[in-house]
């Protein structure tokens, strides 16, 4: 059963990034789509902030089909580890450790979310995407093949 739990992980991180990319990017689901992540990037000084919004916006929706699929997901897990990073530098680590659970005005959300994300992506860069992805059949393709050429040199 241990392939099973790299694979659970990666099919729950994926979906979230999925969700949040999809917000970013076209705005579904309350999200402030490019336009809106653009205006906010430029208010945390991140320019040129329609670019950065484009290629964050895509790093997160188009990584999250990724580690869904298991497709390059050590990649795309450093990928999605270093976007969370600036996320946790630029927005949350200055409203502390905690999520602002009350909704208090004005204040935003701390960085444990993310910091969660960060060490599930790391774990997904450490152990691979484990069952059911695309990479590992990748794998086992490859290995199949090589050990067909054995067989075939030996006869």
């Amino acid at each position: 059963m241990r392939p099973y739990g790299p694979a659970a992980l990666r099919l729950c991180i994926g979906a979230v990034f999925v969700a949040h990319g999809a917000q970013k990017l076209l705005g579904v689901w309350g999200g402030p789509g490019l336009a809106g992540t653009a205006a906010f990037f430029t208010t945390l000084g991140l320019t040129p902030a329609y670019p950065l919004a484009i290629l964050v916006s895509l790093t997160e929706l188009a990584g999250g089909v990724l580690l869904v699929l298991g497709l390059g997901a050590r990649w795309v897990a450093l990928a999605l580890a270093i976007d969370m990073g600036v996320a946790v530098y630029k927005v949350h680590y200055a409203n502390g450790f905690f999520l602002n659970w009350g909704l208090v005005p004005g204040k935003g959300h701390g960085y444990e979310f993310n910091m969660v994300l960060v060490g599930a992506l790391l774990c997904l860069m450490l152990t691979g995407p484990g069952a059911l992805s695309l990479d590992e059949w990748r794998n086992r393709s490859a290995e199949a093949a090589r050990a067909g050429r054995g067989r075939a040199r030996k006869g």
